[in-house]
């Protein structure tokens, strides 16, 4: 569905991205990551057709956004972060006025403003002047309007900016339900829904790819992906060096606190489990454990090693 090659756009000569390579398949659900400033939004408005690129090469469905620019945005959906509407206009007025710009026949435009504001819960605002709505309403307006043509491609710039927690998973449910008919490119700061909704997470640092997998596999790039936490009575020193003694234990923290407990961490080789040997040890040395817990990394983490110095 996307084709990105060699993409590089300058800015007064400021390089904002750099000989980005990535395809999107159809059907995925891919996220776009990467710090502020790394490149995220000028990279989606070049997909969309809205800024030009200076070097490389990007096809949508098989045609060039620099060429077939119309055929490109027949077949998108763009929601930017910012998204630009008529304040003073109702929400059905500004409906019906974008899907007459996107030349959708005019006997079909009734059905669709009908079907994208059950979508995007908008029933009962259909007559509010947007300018009243709170920015999350609004961006569901915004959301319901890049569905209108029913695109193939859907790509989203913090699409749930202004959302409060359940707002937020509701846009999730939404996400998912229109991934069975819609390919997806999203933006957000929310690792934590990039992690139960994308195929695949494509991170940017400073206008480059970092790295480009599955949120799983980049997960397991932190330190093994996971680590046991425990909480044991015993003398900081021995803790350590009784467990670095456990075969396949890689690594050992401990940090003291009240009454002589400890709170330790325990790294191994990724898909080794660890947890009986050092059960066992811990009954050797006849010390009190009150928790064992396995800690899976996020990606949240795999991010934050990803882009910082």
């Amino acid at each position: 569905m996307i084709d990105v090659q060699n993409l590089s756009k300058s800015y007064s000569g400021h390089r904002a991205i750099q000989n980005l390579t990535f395809e999107v398949r159809k059907g995925e659900i891919v996220g776009l990551l990467g710090p502020n400033g790394a490149g995220k939004s000028t990279t989606m408005r070049i997909l969309s057709g809205y800024l030009p690129p200076t070097d490389g090469k990007v096809t949508i469905a098989g045609f060039d956004v620099v060429t077939e620019s119309l055929e490109v945005r027949k077949r998108i959906g763009y929601m930017p972060e910012k998204v630009p509407m008529y304040p003073d206009m109702r929400v059905n007025e500004f409906l019906r006025f974008r899907a007459e710009l996107k030349k959708i026949p005019s006997r079909r435009i009734r059905a669709r403003m009908d079907a994208v504001k059950q979508l995007c819960q908008l029933g009962d605002l259909e007559r509010t002047i947007i300018g009243t709505l709170s920015k999350g309403t609004q961006q569901r307006v915004a959301l319901a309007d890049a569905l209108i043509h029913e695109p193939e491609l859907l790509i989203l710039d913090e699409p749930t900016a202004g959302f409060d927690p359940t707002q937020i998973r509701a846009a999730r449910e939404l996400v998912k339900e229109l991934s069975s008919h819609h390919t997806i490119l999203l933006s957000t700061h929310i690792l934590s829904e990039v992690e139960m909704l994308c195929t695949r997470v494509i991170i940017i640092n400073r206008g480059r790819i970092e790295k480009a997998d599955t949120p799983q596999n980049l997960t397991r790039m932190v330190r093994g992906g996971h680590y046991l936490k425990l909480e044991v009575k015993a003398a900081k020193e021995a803790l350590i060096s009784k467990l670095e003694a456990v075969k396949e234990v890689e690594d050992v923290e401990a940090i003291p606190h009240e009454e002589g407990w400890c709170t330790v961490r325990v790294y191994s080789a990724p898909g080794v489990d660890v947890r009986d040997n050092i059960f066992q040890t811990i009954l050797k040395e006849q010390w009190q454990l009150r928790e064992m817990t396995t800690v899976r990394a996020t990606l949240e983490e795999a991010f934050v090693e990803l882009t910082q110095d």
